[in-house]
């Protein structure tokens, strides 16, 4: 059952989640110095061993979280996986979102439109870098984007093996500080990314 609970008001209030976080992200926009769409991105390996990385939130289309990598990174092979979970704290309001859910390629007309939208440093640094890869020294990087703004000029297209992916949360917990550490934290939950979200209170 669906708890409309009259306890999650101000910050909290709403019946849409992604709502929710695409207002929290507003007021950060206003408030964070630096990168307030930063958020930590954790996978585990084939062996179980976690990984966190920080990536930065591109869009919330629908139900999901998009972000953009090189799939053929160590990032991209452990979300092969299908499942993800990621932190945004805000220090500036004193908030955090976590979330983890289930991983799915993002390479459409989207991914295109934004690979398209960035500094043409970036485009050329994509097709120049083999990330996460061993890297001798800085200066071979350079070299090969160098060789890559010489070869694509300024209208380089999308690298095949670069694009998004997109985190379809299951589970979405909103923080809030409160007063002697007694936190606000609401927990919405589903079983599928089909169901109906339940939420939670939880203790801090």
């Amino acid at each position: 059952m669906i708890d409309h609970s009259t306890d999650r008001d101000g910050i909290f209030a709403g019946n849409d989640p992604f709502e929710l976080v695409q207002n929290w992200l507003k007021e950060a926009e206003e408030s964070e110095l630096n990168d307030p769409n930063a958020m930590a991105l954790s996978t585990v390996d084939a062996d179980g061993l976690p990984n966190t990385r920080m990536v930065l939130l591109k869009g919330i289309p629908g139900n999901g979280f998009v972000f953009y990598t090189n799939y053929t990174s160590k990032k991209a092979e452990e979300l092969a996986g299908g499942k993800a979970a990621f932190v945004i704290h805000w220090k500036s309001l004193r908030r955090q979102i976590r979330a983890r859910g289930l991983v799915d390629k993002f390479d459409g007309p989207e991914a295109d439109a934004y690979y398209k939208s960035r500094s043409i440093f970036s485009r050329h640094g994509a097709w120049a870098s083999d990330q996460s890869s061993p890297l001798e020294n800085r200066q071979i990087l350079a070299d090969r984007a160098a060789k890559m703004e010489a070869e694509l000029g300024e209208d380089p297209p999308r690298p095949p093996f670069w694009g998004g992916f997109i985190i379809t949360p299951l589970e979405i917990e909103f923080w809030a500080d409160g007063p002697a550490r007694l936190h606000d934290r609401f927990k919405w939950s589903r079983e599928t990314v089909s169901s109906e979200w339940e939420i939670g209170r939880l203790y801090p």
